[in-house]
């Protein structure tokens, strides 16, 4: 094993959210991460429609479930396999086709997740421009299937794109503030930007 691995697998399991997920049925320590800005932010209401783009494992639907209860609904869909969730609608798809668009049928979302990667080649800037070419696609997908007072959390990365898939925010959404959640790693490049009432809609 590399060490750089294994520097990885020494952090992971001795890391206090990864445990704390395990204790509390949560799949990932990244739920914690939506679970603060929820609590701060009130994102995710009772009867809420919530689409959770990227999700796999489903850390985030399991959150989003438990937040919009059985008058809710949430949709889950990633690429690789997710494993059942109550009360979660799972789809193994890219969110670009028009699967995603069937089963929201006319409905319209009131909260649109993101927390995407793309598959990672190791070169910064070839994984951060795949990253905006997804987020660039979410952001078209929310204005077109968000409400109008809905909210748009997606991940994103400081570097080369950065500044541009955050004027792409700025120019589609009215409010737009990012977050930096004690779940996310100090040392992580990554960032959350929270985006409020699509423009236009």
């Amino acid at each position: 094993m590399a060490k750089s691995n294994k520097q990885w697998l020494r952090r992971h399991v001795t890391d206090a959210y990864v445990r704390k997920a395990r204790a509390q049925g949560y799949r990932s320590r990244a739920a914690y991460k939506l679970l603060e800005i929820d609590a701060k932010e009130k994102l995710l209401r009772p009867g809420h429609l919530v689409v959770d783009l990227g999700a796999a494992p489903g850390g985030w639907s399991q959150v989003a479930a438990q937040k919009v209860g059985t008058g809710g609904r949430v949709i889950a869909i990633d690429l690789l396999e997710i494993a059942p969730i109550p009360g979660v609608t799972v789809l193994k798809a890219d969110f670009r086709d028009q699967v995603l668009i069937e089963t929201l049928k006319s409905a319209k979302a009131d909260a649109v997740l993101c927390d995407v990667s793309p598959n990672l080649s190791g070169i910064p800037n070839v994984d951060q421009a795949r990253l905006a070419e997804m987020t660039l696609a979410a952001i078209d997908l929310c204005l077109e299937h968000l409400k109008p007072e809905g909210v748009f959390l997606v991940k994103l990365f400081h570097g080369v794109a950065f500044e541009e898939v955050l004027a792409r925010l700025k120019q589609s959404f009215r409010s737009v503030s990012v977050k930096k959640p004690a779940a996310s790693r100090g040392d992580s490049a990554e960032t959350y930007a929270l985006a409020r009432l699509p423009r236009g809609l």
